[in-house]
Parts: structure tokens; C-alpha cells; sequence
């Protein structure tokens, strides 16, 4: 029986009078990748939010690798935390710091110090297995989009986390750099084994990517199931948005 990574216990959450979550559960299987597939509003954020606890449920449970983390403080937490890598939405690069240095930075700001020739191991080896490693030198402003996606990959995985979460990983980019996001995404299960958790609402890349999708729609999971069985899917709004791409 595989692993659970993540496992997401019929949470709820408001703000003030507005209901965001309503009962949502869903689990991903260690060395899977999941995609949390949404349109804007429907929670998706808040529920990765849940998941490295920077926000806590009204009710619910959410389970890393079997520990319910919900009551969690402190260093608790910031140990829970480190089982995390995060790929931010516009990558979230230093403008001012080179790929090399941008990819070290958790190493040298850590609680963990590292020499300086272990922290250049450390880096050079991810650069190098992401196909970066002939970027060290060079600066954000000098990289292409899907080139700043690799590097803010490179800087989530060099603390070696069990899983990595993307925030809308594809917004915003044309469809050749899109694919180019789409199989660092594929490639990165493969060669580092990570549990992958993909927020998005680009159905293209979601149904390319996933092996599983949680389809969130006013607050509940109302789909959860392989890229192939959500197309089949009877649900209206599902129907309705796989329909704004199938019809293109």
C-alpha cells in the first residue's frame, strides 16, 4: 500500500460570513503528483495555504506523512514545514542576486549551516540535473520565463523537501514555455521522487501533468479522480469548464 503524503480531512474554513471550504477531502499518494483544478475564487489557494499550515482549518484535519499538523506552534510547525519546497507563481526570483545565489539562499540563511563547498555541491547539483548549469552567473532579468520557472525550482528543491507545491505554475506564459513548466514538472517526480501538489486552473497542463485531479468547485471537491475519468465526468461545472478547452 503506497505511502500518503498528504492527507486533507473534511476541512472548513470562513471568512467572517463567507464559507471557502465546505467539508473538503482529498489525499495524495507519496511520489504522485496531484493538481488541485479550479477557477479564480474557488479555494484552491486557501486550501494549499492549509497544507504548510499558514492557515488553520475551523474544522478538519490535515495529515503530513500521518501527523495531523492543525494543532501545531512554533518550532513544531517550522520543522513541519521543511518537509516543503514552494515553486511561487511568478517564480519570486532576488532581481538583485545571480541564479547561483538565489538558489542558495535557503543554505545560507538556514537553521543548518553548511560550508561554503557544501552549499556549491549542493547548488550545482540541482542546477546541473534541471539543465541550469550553464546559468550560474546570470541574473533574472537575463532568463526566460520557463528558465526563471527552472531556477525558482532549483531554490525549492535544494533543501531536498518530500514534496513541492506550485502555485498556478503556468499563468500567464505562452504555450511553448507552458510545455517547457509542464515537463519540469514531470521531471521533477522523476528524477528527485518528490510528492508534487499543482494548483491551477490551466486544464491543458492539469490533465498533462496529474495523476490524480481534484476538481474544486464553491468549496467542495466535486471531482477526484485520474486526468482520463475527468473528462468523462458528468458533473455540470465540470462539463462546463473542460468544455472552454475541448471546444477550441
Amino acid at each position: 500500500m503506497s505511502e500518503i503524503a498528504i492527507d486533507v480531512r473534511n476541512i472548513l474554513k470562513h471568512f467572517g460570513t463567507h464559507e471557502v471550504l465546505k467539508g473538503v477531502s482529498f489525499s495524495v499518494e507519496a511520489g504522485t503528483t496531484r493538481v488541485i483544478l479550479g477557477g479564480s475564487g474557488s479555494g484552491k489557494t486557501v486550501i494549499m495555504k492549509h497544507m504548510i499550515g499558514l492557515l488553520k482549518p475551523d474544522e478538519g484535519e490535515v495529515l503530513i506523512f500521518g501527523k495531523n499538523i492543525v494543532p501545531l506552534q512554533g518550532d513544531e510547525m517550522v520543522q513541519m514545514r521543511k518537509n516543503f519546497g514552494m515553486v511561487f507563481q511568478q517564480s519570486a526570483l532576488f532581481d538583485s542576486m545571480n541564479v547561483f545565489d538565489n538558489v542558495a539562499f535557503p543554505l545560507v540563511e538556514g537553521e543548518k549551516k553548511m560550508s561554503p563547498a557544501e552549499i556549491r555541491d549542493r547548488v550545482e547539483d540541482k542546477l546541473r540535473v534541471l539543465g541550469l548549469s550553464h546559468a550560474l552567473e546570470k541574473f533574472p532579468n537575463e532568463l526566460s520565463g520557463g528558465m526563471r520557472k527552472r531556477v525558482g525550482l532549483a531554490r525549492a528543491l535544494v533543501n531536498e523537501p518530500k514534496i513541492v507545491l506550485y502555485d498556478e505554475p503556468t499563468t500567464g506564459l505562452d504555450p511553448i514555455t507552458t510545455d517547457n513548466v509542464d515537463q519540469m514538472i514531470l521531471e521533477a517526480k522523476e528524477k528527485f521522487g518528490v510528492t508534487s501538489v499543482v494548483i491551477s486552473h490551466d486544464i491543458a497542463s492539469a490533465l498533462k501533468v496529474a495523476d490524480k485531479v481534484a476538481f474544486l468547485h464553491e468549496g467542495q471537491i466535486v471531482a477526484d479522480t485520474t486526468p482520463t475519468e475527468l473528462r468523462k465526468s458528468e458533473h455540470p461545472f465540470v462539463r462546463k469548464f473542460l468544455s472552454t478547452w475541448f471546444d477550441r
